[in-house]
């Protein structure tokens, strides 16, 4: 049952697991399953066994923790430890990698990662701009100017028309004043902005 939920889902997971599972699977097995479909996630063993430790290298795991349930007072302190610490990691994962942009349009709210960012350029509509992504591209309500100022340093003005995201460069032209995409996408360089890319 977890196994299925797991497969469908890109969630993190916080997974509290005892050793023996009373089934064909024990919880080191099933922690190596999860570690297939979950390899972020946090398992923490809850077992009257310690020595049993060892096993997590053997299945190779990456337990976070053990919780001896043989003390209740001092295992539900381990368990809040254990959860904050998860979520110290969690935040500092999804700080570092995964960075979002939020635009919102025609009621929407569409979410892009900046990783998959390649451009923005400035739409033949007036006050609207189309962002470029590695996979689609959409229309939304800003300016050139907006972005530059709204956006980290990973983007770049390299055209009255364009920002680009550095990251996904794949090649800069500057004989022919164009900068090329991992995706195989191009925009325009102009000469005074080549020097500031």
């Amino acid at each position: 049952m977890l196994l299925e939920k797991l497969e469908s889902s890109r969630n993190t997971g916080i997974y509290f697991l005892y050793i023996d599972l009373n089934s064909s699977m024990n919880g080191m097995k099933l922690a190596q399953q999860i570690r297939l479909f979950d390899p972020r996630g946090f398992i923490i063993f809850i077992t009257a066994h310690s020595e049993l430790s060892y096993m997590t290298f053997q299945y190779r795991v990456e337990a976070m923790d053990f919780v001896l349930k043989d003390n209740p007072a001092e295992a539900e302190l381990k368990i809040k430890e254990c959860l904050l610490n998860a979520m110290e990691r969690y935040t500092l994962q999804t700080n570092r990698t995964h960075k979002v942009y939020t635009i919102e349009t025609n009621g929407r709210k569409i979410s892009i990662d900046y990783e998959d960012i390649l451009f923005f350029e400035t739409s033949g509509n007036i006050h609207k701009v189309i962002l470029h992504a590695k996979d689609r591209q959409i229309e939304f309500p800003s300016t050139i100017k907006e972005l530059t100022n709204e956006l980290g340093c990973d983007f770049v003005r390299c055209h009255r028309s364009f920002l680009v995201n550095q990251k996904n460069i794949k090649e800069i032209d500057t004989k022919n004043r164009i900068v090329h995409f991992s995706n195989g996408e191009t925009c325009l360089m102009s000469t005074r902005m080549m020097k500031g890319l």
